[in-house]
């Protein structure tokens, strides 16, 4: 494709921002969508012309839906997702206060796997009247899973359910937009340096940067973003989930 416009879903801090960045950087467009209006607001002008700032909350159909279509007012087109908006909550089934709050993990699958198919299946919607290109490609959407879909810690049972959804929603969703050329595909990452982590001791990071096999660190938020363009610039990457992880397997 050679016009990328991307939507770019928590797209306001961490790894979302990370996939924005890179976006642009490698000359294309984005439009963030996050609640956080102040951050959103802030890094589209640190961004520049080539980002636009939309508050939204993925859980909701009209939100989204007018997102996409100041985005489409916009830019013209949408050619690309980029879903990073989440939440991690960790609570076990059965803990020190009781059973595992029910609204919790509600809102672990809400936000972070409806809401991936919400902006998902409206971007795509746009995506049919788009032009294709020689492969006769119309657009592509990237999923964020997490290594937790596979290898699911203590504490982890609404993440690991969210991201395991994500993982089983891929190649579905890639053979039912198949015949729109419209690829799709997923990053699950390991351990990364974003805010969440950022916020722990220093003792933490340290134990939890020797995990992974090599390089024995944490992940960097521009490593994500450079996967994303490069799952955007290869037309025959579709309906895989690729780990980003440096070989780590969650004891």
């Amino acid at each position: 494709m050679d016009q990328i416009v991307a939507l770019v879903s928590g797209g306001a801090s961490g790894l979302g921002a990370a996939a924005a960045r890179a976006i642009v950087e490698a000359g294309g467009t984005v439009v963030l969508l996050d609640r956080d209006g102040q951050k959103g607001k802030a890094f589209a002008c640190e961004l520049g012309q080539a980002a636009r700032f939309a508050e939204t909350d993925v859980t909701d159909e009209g939100s989204v839906q007018t997102a996409r279509d100041w985005a489409l007012s916009e830019f013209g087109s949408i050619t690309a997702v980029v879903n990073c908006a989440g939440i991690a909550i960790a609570s076990k089934t059965v803990g020190r206060d009781g059973a595992h709050p029910l609204a919790s993990f509600q809102a672990s699958v809400d936000i972070n796997l409806v809401g991936s198919f919400n902006v998902a299946r409206l971007a795509a919607e746009a995506m049919t009247e788009n032009d294709p290109d020689k492969d006769g490609q119309r657009g592509v959407i990237i999923h964020t899973a997490s290594v937790a879909a596979f290898e699911g810690q203590k504490g982890q049972p609404a993440y690991a359910a969210s991201k395991g959804g994500i993982v089983g929603m891929v190649l579905p969703m890639a053979r039912d937009l198949a015949a729109h050329g419209i690829r799709v595909m997923a990053i699950a990452p390991g351990l990364f340096l974003t805010p969440m982590l950022e916020g722990l001791p220093d003792g933490a990071k340290e134990a939890l940067a020797s995990q992974p096999l090599f390089p024995t660190r944490l992940g960097r938020p521009e490593e994500f973003g450079a996967m994303v363009n490069t799952i955007i610039g290869q037309p025959y990457l579709n309906g895989s989930v690729i780990r980003l992880d440096g070989g780590i397997r969650l004891p």
